[in-house]
């Protein structure tokens, strides 16, 4: 027997337009999709029918797995409550983030993250998730061992995307050194000294790695087919390096030159949804309203709160800096497409039922009504 659903009686959100209508169900798959009322099916009350939201990156697992300092929490645990915040913020594809090379502002250590990125492999191939998970590595260019890490989780079949990134003060997302020093002191509770003797390593250690390493995690990356991320460029030739290293996604730029030289050069542009809510960056950098203003960003991520994709499409939508489809490709059809992920993204005859029902009223954060991945309720 087929495994069938009928949505009815929903605003359903196309690539292109807005459907009132119902969409079939049928194995997984979207079947059809048609105009006007039914009396069949489940009926929606009016709610819209959005695609699954796809996550490029996010940093939530770690919360979960290390919930207050000197606290680990048991990981398989830690990861089905993580899912279970990704699930019921709409989001159906995720793609953790897991870093690569420690610069010493974290507790965690590179065989956490190793063992992260095995229970991610294992509880998917157990079908105990209610996401799709995917693994993005974080990989912090300017610490010595990153290219060692990174050959222990490479392999890991879960691995999709791997991002070359440098924290280190003085350039990229830390231009400004005072907004460095309010972040990381006020995040780890150093004193000024020992503060001080941090900034002074983390520029040495960039100044004799990062070049390197960034070459050679990149070699490593097309050889096995991962896909590559810049982050935090702030100048033309942060771009122009990154394009050289054959990177196709630019994650969080730091101003509007580098969005838009990464537009010009191919790139597909993505900013976090936190940083849209908020109305501008939380370190000081480009709002992304400024980069959606100079058509010069695809995609949004959650980074730290999931829940915020689903709140800045609508937000987007209401104060009518885009059209509700414009803003729901920010989180559905640009991210699959940079992950080459064909098959989910949008609303269409043939696509995995990848399907959100929200509720939507002026002046409130949206209400996810449910959830279904591949046809079936995970929320």
């Amino acid at each position: 027997m087929n495994d069938e659903t009928v949505f009815s009686n929903c605003n359903i959100v196309l690539p292109d337009r807005l459907l009132k209508g119902s969409v079939l169900v049928r194995d997984g798959l979207i079947c059809d999709i048609s105009a006007g009322s039914s009396t069949s099916g489940m009926d929606l009350e009016g709610d819209y029918l959005i695609p699954g939201c796809v996550e490029l990156h996010t940093d939530h697992l770690e919360t979960h797995f290390q919930p207050r300092p000197k606290v680990r929490w048991n990981m398989d645990a830690a990861l089905q409550a993580h899912d279970g915040q990704i699930a019921t913020a709409g989001i159906t594809t995720v793609f953790d983030a897991l870093r690569v090379g420690l610069d010493g502002d974290t507790e965690l250590l590179a065989s956490d993250m190793s063992a992260m990125a095995d229970t991610i492999s294992a509880a998917h191939a157990g079908k105990r998730l209610r996401a799709e998970h995917f693994i993005h590595l974080r990989c912090e260019v300017s610490v010595s061992d990153v290219v060692d890490h990174f050959d222990g989780i490479k392999a890991n079949d879960r691995v999709r995307l791997a991002s070359l990134m440098d924290h280190a003060p003085g350039q990229r997302q830390f231009v400004n050194l005072e907004a460095h020093r309010i972040y990381y002191q006020g995040k780890k509770k150093m004193s000024d000294e020992e503060f001080f003797a941090f900034r002074e390593r983390r520029i040495a250690e960039s100044e004799a790695n990062s070049p390197r390493n960034r070459r050679i995690i990149a070699e490593r990356c097309h050889h096995q087919s991962i896909a590559i991320a810049s982050h935090d460029d702030a100048t033309a030739e942060h771009v122009a390096e990154g394009v050289e290293l054959g990177v196709s996604l630019a994650e969080f730029p730091t101003t509007v030159e580098a969005s838009l030289l990464s537009r010009q050069a191919g790139l597909q542009v993505l900013m976090g949804a936190p940083n849209v809510v908020r109305g501008g960056s939380h370190s000081g950098n480009v709002s992304a309203l400024e980069l959606l203003e100079n058509g010069a960003l695809d995609i949004l991520s959650s980074d730290y709160v999931p829940f915020s994709l689903l709140q800045a499409v609508f937000l987007l939508a209401e104060k009518r800096v885009l059209d509700l489809p414009s803003a729901v490709r920010l989180v559905s059809d640009n991210p699959a497409r940079a992950a080459k992920l064909d098959d989910r993204g949008r609303i269409e005859v043939g696509r995995r039922a990848d399907l959100v029902r929200v509720r939507a009223e002026a002046g409130l954060p949206p209400q996810v009504a449910g959830v279904w991945r591949e046809g079936r309720r995970v929320a």
